[in-house]
């Protein structure tokens, strides 16, 4: 059983937890994510590793209350346990060799941009953060992006925080000031990773998108992560999370991330009544 060590509120939709899993915290690496279970007859879903303490051996996970699991999650405490906690799973976001790169997060994607910008400036990368949320209310890890990035960039669609916009409108505007980047890296809704991608291919700049799509069994098997990337099929549990966001079919896998949207909504209503019922 993996207990919970920490919880804590980050905005009114998205929570930060740390986990005590000190052989996943052993080999834990930005990139990578973890598949967990809450309960005996729990849905595995998969969260990316936020954040890890070898020392301590604890792993830090950052979701957004959005479906079933992630509500019946967020009704557990501190001290509660885990059913599975599997992983760490997927490959490392590639850092070396590169000497200024700019990483674009969008909402609670943010949460899994931010141990890669923090590993980019670890090593010495120059590194340019961008990062965009609806409002101010919405806004996470602000500070932990401050710190640890050569530049930040704040973006809102609302202009309650940061600049109002886009945060294509941020990159682009760094682009045609004259910065040139290794690599961009992009993290967040699959619309956003799309424009994030058709823009810098305009300009010619290699970038990475971080795939999460519907995921199972983690290893391949299933095929419910399965993405179509440079007209080959590719599962993101084993081949990602990250693909070339050049190659990779958004319509398609923005299309079969709405396919069980009528089934999740009935799940999170069930999973609603049942904590009504337990707190009631």
């Amino acid at each position: 059983m993996f207990r919970i060590i920490k919880k804590k509120e980050l905005n009114p939709t998205v929570t930060l937890m740390e986990v005590e899993a000190p052989l996943i915290a052993k080999k834990a690496q930005p990139g990578q994510f973890v598949i967990l279970r809450t309960d005996e007859g729990g849905e595995r879903i998969p969260l990316t590793i936020a954040d890890y303490n070898r020392e301590q051996g604890t792993v830090t996970i950052i979701y957004q209350i959005v479906g079933a699991t992630t509500r019946i999650l967020n009704s557990m405490s501190v001290g509660d346990c885990l059913q599975d906690f599997v992983g760490p799973l997927g490959r490392p976001t590639v850092t070396e060799g590169k000497k200024k790169v700019a990483v674009v997060g969008g909402g609670v994607g943010c949460a899994i941009a931010y141990p890669v910008v923090k590993k980019f400036h670890e090593q010495g990368t120059k590194v340019h953060a961008i990062i965009g949320f609806r409002s101010n209310e919405l806004v996470i890890l602000e500070e932990e992006f401050r710190s640890n990035s050569s530049k930040l960039v704040l973006m809102s669609d609302d202009g309650s925080c940061g600049e109002k916009g886009l945060v294509t409108d941020a990159l682009k505007k760094l682009i045609e000031s004259g910065e040139q980047y290794d690599e961009v890296i992009t993290i967040g809704p699959l619309i956003m990773m799309k424009y994030v991608s058709m823009l810098t291919k305009q300009y010619g700049i290699k970038t990475v998108a971080s795939m999460n799509p519907i995921m199972i069994d983690g290893t391949g098997m299933c095929g419910g992560c399965r993405l179509s990337v440079g007209g080959k099929t590719q599962f993101a549990c084993v081949d990602g999370p990250e693909f070339n966001g050049h190659e990779i079919d958004f319509d398609e896998a923005i299309a079969r991330s709405d396919m069980y949207k009528e089934f999740e909504q009935k799940k999170q209503d069930e999973a609603c009544k049942l904590y009504q019922k337990e707190v009631s």
